[in-house]
Order: structure tokens, then C-alpha cells, then sequence
């Protein structure tokens, strides 16, 4: 039995669902998070033959102590994590007591944009020009060398939080309050075209499984605007020739990073000359549900199919690509509580065979802050083998489903 340490198996989400895929191929899962254990979901309780807490994420060294104090004694194989926060201290983890993975130094290269692009720049990678900043005058001189439109973002973050597309000067001065709390950012070249994931779970040392999906339009014009209806597309024809060039970069990318395990979520651009650009990769699965995608996409389970990954370098499910997946999230109109919902059960009526997931706040929930939250106040998904059948449905359900607060 492989006996694997996991941190953070209550939150994100999406995590009881590796804790549950990791009982099921037969490991034996320590927990460890920072949530008493009742507030941990019953999903991960069950799987879990043992739990530690720990006070904070924040304290890396108290987490080292606390945990070391609770192995005493026991076996641990494997340290996985796929949270943002905790993939340093899971390094740390490992090398204290021997076990394979990400170390220190490549997990840092991971967390840190700055050396990332320093590794794949010397593999070759075309990246965005880009500058680090710590200071306000910092950013400016930075800005002057990238020049306009540029973007703003942490060194050290995790999807399209307090990141900020600035197309001039007085621009820059408004969004500069805002990156007050950052310690250190990245200014870089605005890359102008389309943006695509490129999701992979290694396991033996090579890419066992992997999934495309594209963003309409890309996060860093959805989180701008209040009506938009993000979709998320995961494509069926991977070897389509506009995705060619991604896929490839994406094969070259893992492969200057080191990664032999696990899940990886790497983006990058097409701009609208063709030309394929890097855009980040973090050692974590991609949030936002796209997990969910990889398996509507094959009828597959990637929770599964991840930890037979770490646990045993295999991939034994049958991933045939059989459907284009769309993902549409909804924000409300108004402000408040949802008092009331249209559109969807037309939607049903016209294409409920092809929709496989409606997630959306029920009547009376507090809406969400569509600034804050990924997945905003809901979401449909829906899927087809033809592409272009996707596109529509996907559009259909952002401009027929509508959704209303008040108070």
C-alpha cells in the first residue's frame, strides 16, 4: 500500500475528489490541512486514514514542525499537494523525508514567474518581455521598457488575480494602488490574441494525458466585465493545426521544467499572426473546474486517473476524445439574493441532452462577488462532438439564460 501525505485535501473544491481518487487506487491518505476535521467534506473524511491540522499555511516552519512531530512513526511514500499556496512547503516536505517529486528549487521555479521564465527562456520558449518590480518606481521603469499595453501581476500568483491589463501612463498611476499589498510584480508585453490551457498528468516520466481547452473571451477581459458570460471550450481534436503550435510548446515546456508526475496547467497565447506565445505553468491542477472538462471530454475520471498516476506511473483509462466540452458561467444581474431564473428550462427543452451539468445558486442564495469568484454565480456545460455545435450551444446559453438579484 502507498502511503501519501496530501495537503490541503479540504479546499480548493475540487481537492476531496483526489483524496477520494486516491483511496480508491488503494493509498493510504494523511491529511493535512488547516480546517478543524468536521469542517473538512465528507468526501475527503472518508477517504482519509488520518488527519493532522495544522494553524496556518502562512507559518511554512510551523507546518515542517507540526507535521514531522505528527509522522512519528508512520511510513509516508508520497507528499502531494495541488493548491497554489502549498506547493513550496510540499517541497519542502519531500526532501526532509526522502520522498520523490518536486524539490525546493524546481517547486520555486513553479511558484516564482521571474525564474520560470528564466528556465524556459533559456530552453528556447518565446515568452513575454517582461521586467521584475518591487517598487513603484520600479514599475514605471519597467513600463517604459515594455511599452503600452503591458501587463501588471504578481511574481507570485495564481490565475488572473490581481492581474491588470494598462494601456498608457495614467493608467498605470490608477492601477499602481491597487498592487500596494504585492511584494514583488512582473510588468510585461500584452500578448493581443487568443488564450488556451495546455493540461497534463505525467506519471512514469512522460505525458500520459492531456487536454486543450480555450478561453472565450480570455479571463483578463471576462474579469472586466460585469456582463460577460465566460466560456471555457475543451477541444476534442487535439491535433487540430490552429493548436499545433500550443501543444508542441506545451510538450517542450514540461520537459525544460522537469515534470516526471502528477498534474501540470500551463496557458499560452495565439496571437492573431499565429504566432504561439507562453503564458505560465503551475505544478497544480487547473481550478475553475476544468478538471471536470478533462472528463466530460472521455468520459474519463482525472481525480482517478491522477492518483494512479503519482502512486504507480500509470494511466490505464481509455481517454478516446469523444466530445467537445463548452463550460458557461453566469453572473446575475443586481445586487443581493437570486429572485428568480429564465431561460433555463427552454435551454432544457432544446438541447437537454447535450447538457451535462447545471450548477447554478439557487433562488434566495446570496449572489457571489463576481470579481472575487472564479466561477462567479453559476455555471452550465454542455457538450457535442462537433466543435462548431459547441460554440453555438455555449454562445445560446450566455445570451438565453438569464439570472436576477435583488433585495
Amino acid at each position: 500500500m502507498v502511503d501519501v501525505l496530501f495537503l490541503g485535501p479540504g479546499y480548493p473544491a475540487e481537492m476531496p475528489h483526489f483524496v477520494r481518487g486516491l483511496a480508491e487506487v488503494g493509498a493510504r491518505v494523511i491529511g493535512v490541512g488547516d480546517q478543524p476535521l468536521d469542517a473538512v467534506p465528507w468526501m475527503a473524511r472518508q477517504a482519509m486514514a488520518h488527519y493532522v491540522r495544522v494553524e496556518s499555511w502562512a507559518d511554512e516552519d510551523g507546518v515542517m514542525r507540526t507535521v514531522h512531530e505528527a509522522l512519528r512513526g508512520r511510513n509516508v511514500d508520497l507528499v502531494e499537494t495541488l493548491w497554489e499556496p502549498t506547493v513550496v512547503v510540499a517541497a519542502r516536505l519531500r526532501e526532509s523525508i526522502g520522498a520523490p517529486g518536486l524539490g525546493v528549487r524546481q517547486a520555486l521555479t513553479f511558484r516564482d514567474k521571474g525564474l520560470m521564465k528564466d528556465a524556459l527562456a533559456h530552453a528556447g520558449i518565446r515568452l513575454p518581455y517582461a521586467f521584475r518590480a518591487t517598487t513603484a518606481d520600479a514599475v514605471r521603469q519597467a513600463a517604459a521598457r515594455v511599452g503600452y499595453p503591458l501587463i501588471v501581476k504578481p511574481i507570485a500568483g495564481a490565475g488572473s488575480l490581481d492581474t491588470y491589463r494598462v494601456d498608457d501612463p495614467g493608467e498605470l498611476e490608477r492601477v499602481m494602488p491597487w498592487l500596494a499589498h504585492i511584494d514583488e510584480v512582473s510588468v510585461e508585453e500584452f500578448v493581443d490574441g487568443e488564450e488556451f490551457t495546455y493540461d497534463t498528468i505525467c506519471a512514469g516520466g512522460r505525458i500520459a494525458h492531456f487536454n486543450i481547452c480555450e478561453y472565450r473571451p480570455r479571463p483578463l477581459v471576462g474579469k472586466q466585465v460585469e456582463w460577460i458570460s465566460q466560456q471555457v471550450i475543451a477541444h476534442r481534436d487535439v491535433d487540430a493545426p490552429g493548436l499545433a503550435g500550443g501543444r508542441a510548446m506545451g510538450e517542450a515546456v514540461i520537459a525544460a521544467m522537469g515534470v516526471t508526475s502528477g498534474f501540470t496547467h500551463m496557458e499560452w497565447y495565439r496571437t492573431w499572426g499565429g504566432e504561439v506565445v507562453f503564458g505560465e505553468i503551475a505544478a497544480r491542477a487547473p481550478g475553475g473546474r476544468l478538471v471536470d472538462l478533462m472528463n466530460y471530454v472521455s468520459d474519463i475520471d482525472a481525480f482517478r486517473g491522477w492518483a494512479e498516476a503519482v502512486c504507480y506511473g500509470s494511466f490505464s483509462q481509455d481517454t478516446t476524445r469523444r466530445y467537445n466540452v463548452a463550460q458557461v458561467i453566469k453572473r446575475a444581474q443586481g445586487e443581493g439574493r437570486i429572485s428568480h431564473v429564465e431561460g433555463m428550462e427552454h435551454l432544457l427543452s432544446i438541447m437537454g441532452e447535450h447538457i451535462v451539468n447545471v450548477d447554478l445558486l439557487a433562488v434566495g442564495q446570496q449572489r457571489r462577488d463576481w470579481k472575487q469568484v472564479v466561477l462567479s454565480d453559476g455555471l452550465v456545460v454542455a457538450r457535442h462532438p462537433d466543435l462548431h455545435a459547441v460554440y453555438a450551444m455555449a454562445d445560446r446559453i450566455g445570451t438565453d439564460l438569464q439570472m436576477y438579484a435583488s433585495w
